[in-house]
């Protein structure tokens, strides 16, 4: 026998209300009567991508960001090993989140850009690369995929602020993206996505006689919780559909997994190739990779002190000179992913290299990891369609908000989009080819 919710119209909403129907029970948000008294599809030219690679320690600003703004810079240190991509990418300093700081911490909302500080922390909303997942996503087998070098962390959230953990194995993704399924495990994983696609269906007699009782503000955001279950329906629908289609198939074989906990730019590299093999097979087309910060000694010549120690150089001259050699590491080994995007035609009749439909944003929450300092972040944009070549230097005492990055990634990538979080608009000088 099913129970149902006791609608009384005088009397506060438990907030443990549940919608019930046919054995099934789904608890409702919170709403205001608990108190006691868009996308745009993708271009017929073909797909659009994103790929967020994200760093825990920063980037030496003195060796990153040109001393001249505009096209005709003088190529930085870190730059050097990428002047056959000077007219690929944009180096964009003098920006950070407005209200967001607390150090570490901040990592928080590096791709969220919800305000927060040491001592108070609002509450986390959906990250830029789970929005562009959540209405482009469903065109791939992943609509997005997560990834990092060590550990579950991530700067990728869902709507309600809950972080995405990150896959931490390329063998692992490699299994995941390439290695057909058993058919057993297959009619599981189709279960598993009926089982989920009824629920507003049975619970739909008490979410009406719900929505009766509340006032329009309540109403509001029940529909918007409503509409959020009805897209996770629609996904699991999607991901039935793909049980059955044969995964792509791939000329390498699995790799393993680098077992030097300390070998952070071969962990890098290794990663990245699996993220490369995944956007050119079209299995998903938006990436987050966050390479995070080791504490270990980086196995690079000349380096012999942790990497998360030399981050917190204090000006310490020896420190510095170890930093820039892991750091020239790490921006090189970014180079050589471009590079490997840059090479590969799109096809299907689009045109141009896979990098030209790729947006690659590097960046991180700190910019200067010595004093925790999350202003005048490390920012390095390529691909994506975008006339790149030049240096924007915005003022490193007032900083431009990052989040107008956002919005011009998100329009450039499909998604009309007025603002992201604190954004005032998109960032001036970031336009289309």
């Amino acid at each position: 026998m099913d129970i149902r919710v006791n609608i009384d119209r005088q009397r506060p909403l438990d907030r443990r209300t549940l919608l019930r129907g046919a054995g099934v029970a789904m608890a409702v948000p919170w709403l205001s009567a608990m108190h006691a008294a868009c996308g745009a599809s993708a271009t017929a030219a073909g797909p659009r991508r994103f790929v967020a690679i994200t760093l825990g320690l920063g980037l030496l600003a003195d060796n990153l960001n040109p001393k001249q703004a505009g096209r005709g810079y003088e190529l930085p240190r870190y730059l050097e090993g990428l002047r056959d991509l000077r007219d690929q990418l944009t180096v964009i300093s003098g920006a950070s989140h407005p209200g967001v700081s607390g150090g570490h911490r901040a990592e928080a909302s590096l791709l969220t850009a919800a305000p927060m500080s040491a001592s108070a922390q609002t509450r986390n909303t959906i990250s830029l690369d789970q929005l562009l997942a959540k209405h482009l996503g469903g065109r791939t087998r992943f609509p997005s995929l997560v990834l990092g070098l060590a550990g579950s962390n991530s700067p990728s959230y869902t709507d309600n602020g809950s972080m995405v953990p990150a896959e931490e194995s390329p063998a692992r993704l490699f299994t995941r993206l390439f290695v057909s399924d058993s058919p057993t495990e297959r009619k599981l994983q189709a279960a598993r996505a009926r089982e989920g696609q009824s629920i507003m269906d049975l619970v739909a007699d008490d979410t009406r006689a719900l929505e009766r009782r509340l006032g329009q503000g309540d109403r509001d955001r029940l529909d918007a919780y409503l509409t959020s279950v009805r897209e996770l329906e629609q996904r699991l629908v999607e991901s039935e559909a793909w049980v059955n289609r044969p995964k792509p198939k791939v000329d390498i074989t699995k790799p393993v997994d680098v077992g030097d906990p300390n070998d952070f730019v071969g962990r890098q590299r290794l990663m990245s190739d699996m993220v490369r093999l995944a956007l050119v097979t079209d299995s998903t087309r938006f990436v987050t990779l966050h390479l995070g910060g080791s504490g270990g000694v980086v196995p690079i010549e000349g380096v012999d002190e942790g990497y998360h120690s030399l981050s917190h150089h204090g000006r310490d001259e020896e420190k510095l000179a170890q930093l820039a050699l892991v750091e020239t590491e790490i921006v090189k080994a970014w180079g050589d992913f471009l590079r490997g995007l840059a090479a590969g035609d799109e096809g299907g009749g689009a045109g141009g290299t896979v990098l030209d439909r790729t947006t690659v944003l590097l960046t991180s929450n700190l910019g200067n990891a010595s004093s925790h300092d999350n202003r005048n972040l490390p920012v390095l944009l390529a691909g994506g369609g975008f006339r790149h070549g030049s240096h924007l230097a915005f003022d490193p005492k007032r900083n431009h908000p990052l989040p107008n990055l956002y919005v011009s990634i998100l329009r450039q990538t499909g998604l009309e989009a007025d603002s992201f979080a604190t954004s005032t608009g998109a960032m001036p000088g970031i336009e289309p080819a």
